[in-house]
């Protein structure tokens, strides 16, 4: 999942999150060594000893990590809102005719100082958040948005722009600067421009309130994933658990203070594992209830009020600007458009995907009934017996798999497959500036030997990092200074730490989320566009997970799994009789997988069509929308409202569904690859050339089609998921 922080204009807002989540931060970076950066003088010595009042004198301009302090950063952003509001003003006062150069332009360049602060706050706060860094972000946030406020409320800004975007025909525009042009525009309409004084008031009210709650959401989310816990002391009860699963929970025992016992908690490399191996259902059941209840309990930490007040607070501002519901104000931006067409999209899926969870159901109910089980399966038994019908029908396990999916292998299957397809290389360096120990470095060199960016992993599971995979980056590709700024991108998961002399050990699923992110990261690395609002993965919502998804399909193929799946012991490539197995066992599940999914997606649009400002009972609500799709009880949404930070704490409202939006398009490239050979090099090429390089500079329909030479069709994806349909 991609994340975004940066809100139009060159400004910075966090709105926290694809990732990929599941899950959330910093998207649009900036490039420490501009001119105007290195050119801001300094006022006393405070600021001279705080790095960002200078050029980042370090290898590629990387962040100096070591030397940026907590204390840096509230004089830093104060500073940077300042010399904002101080261009942007200029650009609004300017006595010259508006131009494309003296306002879009212009514009486009404003707030470098800003960007680079916010580029670094923000890409730290999901991965190394204590209380400080939540107190500057709680402090900053509101500041942030008066000041997007201030930028799209200023009437006289507005009016060169309008003023040039009724010209934009007669311009002579690159394809690029036009779209540009239009996205600015619009930014400003639906920012508020058009609004009078009195609801210009109301607009400013709205936006710091939902910024503050916002804040608040993701706050109790991360408290309620800490602070449980579930203590085991008797070995007993660890019975049918892998081994390498026992030896972290004692590990979590020692870090949280119950030395000799074994703690599991809600974040998922512990959750899972436990919902999947354990034989004490009683357990199973606590550790499920722990995960799907967060946000929903009686203490200081419920989500519940604060969600219903966030949608009423989006209603009440769609309806200011013009929309009949916060849907339709967020898909205007989106490649589905509209609400009607992603409740069609969805339609057209959840009744088969519905039909297979309830298939799969039954199988586990006599799987149970045959082993002597006198209970009815329920959603905490799902992965158990899930798992237990995936070894007998495929004769294989999670368990079985790992050996073969240590995080190193998988990572140098990954930069294999980058190499099959573009020609890049990636070279470890060691004496580059890092945020954490944890964190890796690596130069990525084009096939001509050109030097492309710096990618970074920070890869372990720690309490500081919210939950779930994500890419950032802390600069992202551009040109507009005359020059070729490159990237620096980063990826992070909450994948399981070594254990003893093991390495660390990836389940077939982790090791996809690995491919997943780089599909982001290597967008941001191959981006190859003029302005830095529209590089790397400056996408819409319900298209930017489509590269990252794509990037998925080569793990399983059996020419990369011969590569890099090789037994941690042995170094024995992964046996074919078990790459067959994985291949067959593809669609395994997909019903619960897809109906999980679904649910969520309905769930959040479901909050964002309301037509109504009134406050919901946030339980009554989610239940009455689960029970008019259907959703039977063994499964819950992937996130509940209690802990959907997509939507209330991250940028993805209305947007869930993107995911699968962006599998409509994963599946039919996939289809084009299969076609000429999956590192065809004519393919590979093209996809590079008119989506990864792209990024945000055309409309993603047009790329699209300029890549494959047509639409898509949703029939590869119904096929890939093992459901039957006619449409075409």
């Amino acid at each position: 999942m991609k994340t975004t922080l940066i809100a139009p204009l060159a400004i910075a807002v966090s709105i926290a999150l694809t990732g990929c989540q599941d899950d959330n931060v910093a998207k649009n970076a900036s490039e420490q060594t501009v001119a105007k950066t290195s050119q801001v003088a300094t006022k006393n010595s405070a600021e001279q000893t705080n790095p960002f009042f200078s050029s980042f004198n370090t290898p590629y301009g990387i962040p100096p990590f070591e030397q940026i302090k907590k204390a840096h950063y509230l004089p830093a952003f104060a500073h940077g809102i300042k010399e904002n509001r101080k261009e942007i003003n200029a650009i609004a006062n300017n006595k010259a005719a508006p131009t494309f150069e003296n306002t879009i332009e212009a514009m486009e360049k404003s707030g470098d100082f800003l960007n680079t602060v916010s580029s670094v706050f923000y890409g730290l706060t999901g991965s190394m958040s204590d209380d400080e860094m939540r107190a500057i972000a709680k402090e900053i946030s509101p500041k942030l948005s008066a000041l997007s406020d201030d930028i799209s409320l200023n009437k006289a800004l507005f009016a060169r722009v309008k003023a040039i975007y009724e010209q934009k025909d007669q311009l002579n525009l690159r394809v690029d600067q036009k779209k540009l042009l239009t996205d600015s525009y619009k930014s400003f309409v639906r920012g508020g421009a058009n609004l009078n004084k009195a609801d210009e008031q109301i607009f400013r009210h709205l936006n710091d309130k939902l910024s503050k709650l916002s804040l608040k959401f993701g706050e109790n989310l991360l408290a309620e994933t800490n602070n449980w816990e579930m203590v085991v002391d008797n070995k007993a009860d660890l019975a049918g658990l892998p081994d390498d699963i026992i030896a972290a929970a004692a590990v979590t025992a020692k870090a949280r203070g119950h030395e000799g016992k074994w703690v599991f908690t809600t974040h998922r490399p512990s959750k899972n594992p436990f919902l999947t191996y354990s034989t004490n259902r009683q357990l199973r059941e606590k550790i499920y209830q722990g995960y799907t209840m967060r946000g929903d309990n009686d203490n200081a930490n419920n989500n519940q009020k604060i969600a219903a007040e966030i949608a009423s607070l989006r209603f009440q501002k769609a309806q200011l600007l013009g929309y009949p519901t916060w849907a339709n104000f967020v898909l205007e931006n989106a490649t589905a458009k509209t609400p009607e067409n992603v409740f069609n999209l969805l339609d057209q899926v959840w009744p088969a995907a519905l039909q297979r969870a309830k298939e799969e159901r039954a199988d586990m109910q006599k799987m149970a009934d045959a082993q002597g089980a006198k209970f009815k399966i329920a959603a905490w038994d799902w992965w158990y017996y899930s798992e237990k019908i995936r070894k007998q029908r495929y004769d294989i396990d999670a368990a079985e798999t790992k050996p073969y999916f240590s995080l190193e292998n998988t990572l140098q299957g990954v930069f294999y497959t980058a190499n099959r397809l573009w020609g890049v290389t990636f070279k470890e360096r060691d004496d580059l500036p890092k945020y954490h120990p944890d964190v890796r470095t690596f130069e990525v060199i084009d096939k001509d030997g050109s030097f492309i960016g710096i990618y970074m992993t920070d890869h372990y599971v720690r309490k500081s990092k919210r939950g779930g995979a994500w890419m950032s980056s802390f600069r992202k590709q551009y040109k507009m200074y005359g020059k070729d700024v490159t990237p620096i991108i980063y990826n992070v998961t909450n994948f399981p730490r070594p254990v003893g002399d093991k390495p660390a050990l990836l389940t077939f699923d982790q090791a996809s989320t690995l491919f997943h992110e780089f599909g982001h990261a290597i967008q941001g690395l191959l981006s190859d566009g003029y302005y830095r609002s529209q590089t790397g993965t400056s996408l819409p919502r319900d298209y930017v997970e489509y590269p990252s998804q794509v990037m998925e399909n080569w793990m399983t193929e059996p020419e990369v799994l011969a590569h890099f799946a090789k037994h941690y012991k042995t170094g024995e490539v992964i046996p074919q009789s078990l790459v067959t197995k994985i291949q067959a066992s593809g669609k395994f599940n997909q019903g619960f997988g897809t109906v999980e999914y679904l649910a969520a997606s309905l769930l959040d649009m479901s909050w964002h069509s309301l037509k109504t400002a009134e406050l919901q009972d946030s339980e009554k609500f989610e239940q009455d929308v689960l029970k008019k799709i259907g959703l039977i009880d063994e499964i819950a949404p992937r996130y509940r409202t209690g802990y959907f930070s997509h939507i209330f704490s991250g940028g993805y409202s209305s947007g869930y569904y993107g995911y699968i939006w962006s599998n409509i398009y994963d599946a039919d490239t996939w289809v084009a690859f299969k076609e000429h050979g999956i590192f065809d090099q004519k393919t590979a090429q093209s996809y590079r050339e008119n989506v990864l390089e792209t990024g945000g500079t055309d409309d993603p329909t047009v790329m699209y089609r300029r890549f494959r030479g047509k639409d898509p069709s949703v029939k590869p994806l119904l096929e890939r998921r093992g459901f039957t349909s006619n449409k075409k």
